[in-house]
């Protein structure tokens, strides 16, 4: 196997079985989710498995996805009022055995994985994509976590896991905040998990360009802040005030409202 594919496999096979633990540890399993206004915990856990389910179904040419990135809201809440079921230990044996078996579709591709569609009308490739599940289940896992008191320490190790996944449908998201942008960002994650080069063209994105502009912003973040913050999960200032951003270059202004040229995750 793949040394980078057997990491992301492994890391989402081990956050679902978090994840189920996490909601079945729950005490009141329709507590409201602030992260996700609107969504009891249920429902944020209904979504996951769902989740994971469509991801099989994308990978094996089958399932449904929003052509337009603003449709995802809509699609997501059909998601959730058509859960097979509201029950927690249902949904998490459900969790479960879909999480073994996209594993396993996925590990059985080998080195030949197929491209799948994904949201926004993006085609990329099957292993590479399940970044975002682990993102799905990294994030939302906080967010239960943040309600019920629950420890959940996140795996610095797994960001630039969930950032490869999301780098491959991130020229598709971005938003109207960056019509006619043109910069070029250089984001570090501290302890050498990973450079990455954000290159906007008249709004138009290239991550990691083989030869790209001069950097305009350097930009060296703590792995965990830089994933909160790509899913709005923590304030755009508190980052920097609290040293786990840094900012350099010669326009480091722009630092600061890089993940609102995107639409949210």
């Amino acid at each position: 196997m793949n040394g980078g594919r057997a990491a992301l496999l492994t890391a989402v096979a081990g956050m679902a079985q978090r994840f189920a633990d996490l909601g079945l540890a729950a005490p009141d399993p329709e507590i409201p989710i602030s992260a996700t206004p609107g969504w009891s915990l249920t429902d944020v856990f209904g979504h996951v498995m769902m989740e994971v389910n469509r991801y099989r179904e994308l990978a094996t040419g089958r399932g449904d996805w929003p052509a337009d990135v603003a449709d995802l809201p809509a699609f997501n809440a059909e998601q959730i009022r058509t859960l097979p079921t509201r029950d927690v230990g249902e949904l998490a044996a459900r969790l479960r055995t879909g999480t073994e078996e996209l594993v396993a579709t996925i590990d059985a591709f080998g080195d030949e994985q197929p491209l799948m569609p994904f949201d926004g009308d993006q085609w990329v490739r099957a292993d590479r994509q399940l970044g975002t599940l682990l993102g799905e289940l990294v994030v939302h896992g906080r967010d239960i976590a943040r309600e019920t008191g629950a420890a959940w320490p996140i795996d610095r190790e797994h960001v630039p896991l969930v950032f490869d996944g999301l780098h491959q449908v991130l020229p598709g998201w971005v938003g109207p905040d960056a019509r006619g942008h043109t910069a070029t960002y250089q984001l570090r994650l501290r302890g050498d998990l990973g450079r990455y080069v954000y290159a906007f063209a008249d709004g138009r994105l290239t991550i990691n360009p083989a030869e790209p502009p001069a950097i305009d912003v350097h930009v060296s973040a703590d792995p965990v802040t830089a994933l909160l913050s790509s899913y709005r999960r923590i304030g755009r200032w508190w980052p920097a005030l609290s040293g786990k951003t840094l900012a350099w270059g010669r326009r480091p202004w722009l630092a600061a409202r890089l993940n609102d040229r995107f639409r949210s995750p």
